[in-house]
């Protein structure tokens, strides 16, 4: 199920890309920027709850959709976060944290598979805890500004990017905990 809409609309966040990153390329306001850029990646982040809510709902899940739905929403969340650690709003050490955490997951998950031991690294819910505070923090620190006259979203993203680096952390952990005793056991 290739093109289905639910893999369309993930499709689309990796589409997603080049769009948000090339808005800082435009000859616009910084101000302006920012808000295009933010306005995108909410509605694109939006895009991964509403293609899984169709696949169920519409009964066009797959294999591919499954495979393709993780990679896009991890691809649009290191460009960003790429595009933020240049801008100056992110710390480096925050971008290796989360991106390092993703490469070593999707890693053993696909090991893991590849020896038949796929449930101990089933996903849990800190990994969505990470993910949303994650898709919180970004925007904020895309948008860069007072928001509502009030919140000022360079200091609530920076607070929620930090949080979500230690979120993804103990998600780590939990997850190479669940995964040691299938490790020894094929050690042997």
């Amino acid at each position: 199920m290739f093109l289905t809409i639910p893999t369309l609309m993930t499709w689309t966040r990796i589409v997603a890309i080049p769009l948000i990153v090339g808005v800082f390329y435009l000859d616009l306001p910084p101000g302006e920027r920012n808000l295009i850029a933010t306005v995108m990646f909410v509605v694109f982040a939006a895009t991964d709850w509403l293609d899984g809510f169709l696949a169920r709902r519409l009964n066009q899940t797959s294999s591919f959709g499954a495979f393709l739905d993780p990679v896009a929403d991890k691809i649009l969340v290191c460009a960003s976060l790429l595009v933020l650690v240049h801008l100056q709003r992110a710390d480096v050490f925050v971008a290796l944290i989360i991106i390092g955490r993703e490469i070593a997951i999707s890693a053993l998950r696909e090991w893991m598979a590849l020896i038949g031991a796929t449930k101990s690294v089933a996903v849990h819910m800190l990994g969505k805890i990470k993910t949303t505070v994650q898709m919180i923090a970004i925007p904020f620190l895309l948008f860069d500004g007072i928001l509502f006259g009030f919140i000022n979203t360079n200091v609530w993203g920076t607070w929620l990017i930090w949080l979500s680096a230690i979120l993804t952390v103990w998600s780590m952990a939990y997850y190479l905990k669940k995964a040691i005793p299938e490790i020894r056991a094929r050690a042997k």
